[in-house]
């Protein structure tokens, strides 16, 4: 999961929003969440926080006022986690 997630380039897709990321990768995380959760779902979530990770890095690439403030980022995408629990697949696992 995280050699595929690698191969995505989060970073590099600066010119997406967030919706657009979502729409995009949510099949694949869904597909994830629904294999692998049935199984050893303990083992998953280390795996979603890790493309929460990429999206924080995906956040100080995107927006100027999150360049060098990894942890602002972090918290961004977190109130927006919140907010709106279903935008990505593995946000309805960890923060719902």
């Amino acid at each position: 999961m995280r050699q595929t997630s690698r191969k995505w380039n989060w970073p590099r897709r600066s010119d997406k929003s967030l919706e657009d990321l979502a729409h995009m990768f949510n099949p694949v995380i869904q597909g994830w969440i629904n294999y692998y959760g049935r199984f050893y779902k303990s083992a998953l979530y280390p795996a979603l926080r890790c493309l929460d990770r990429r999206l924080v890095i995906w956040a100080t690439r995107k927006y100027k006022r999150f360049r060098g403030h990894r942890r602002r980022a972090s918290q961004w995408l977190a109130r927006i986690a919140r907010r709106q629990p279903n935008l990505f697949a593995h946000w309805r696992l960890l923060y719902a």
